[in-house]
């Protein structure tokens, strides 16, 4: 089983910077596979934030460009996602994915395992 457990999370205001870790317990081998973020907002659907595949090509939703960064530690087994210039819509449970195919795509049904979210509030 793939264990992951993000951390990071907490209150800041809004144009604070903030990062997220994702760390595979284990041995599981991130390297090995395509890893993704995305959040939750109470009354919304779970949506694409960010990912990185097998090569460390990253991808972002239009919301994330320009101030969020996702990157990888394979010697750690972790995955970072560094937010910048947050907005109080950035507000949300953030969860870490993690995709077999190496994919790396924007949906959520492309990814086999997930963490249980590290919860992330901004405010003004």
């Amino acid at each position: 089983q793939v264990q992951l457990v993000e951390s990071g999370g907490g209150l800041v205001q809004a144009g604070d910077s903030l990062r997220l870790s994702c760390a595979a317990s284990g041995r599981t081998f991130i390297s090995r596979y395509g890893m993704g973020w995305f959040r939750q907002a109470p009354g919304k659907e779970r949506e694409f934030v960010a990912a990185i595949n097998w090569l460390s090509r990253t991808y972002y939703a239009e919301s994330a460009k320009g101030r969020f960064t996702i990157s990888r530690d394979n010697a750690k087994n972790t995955v970072y996602l560094r937010m910048n210039s947050l907005k109080s819509e950035d507000t949300a449970v953030y969860l870490c994915a993690a995709d077999e195919s190496s994919r790396a795509g924007s949906s959520a049904y492309e990814y086999d395992y997930w963490g249980q979210g590290t919860q992330v509030t901004v405010s003004s």
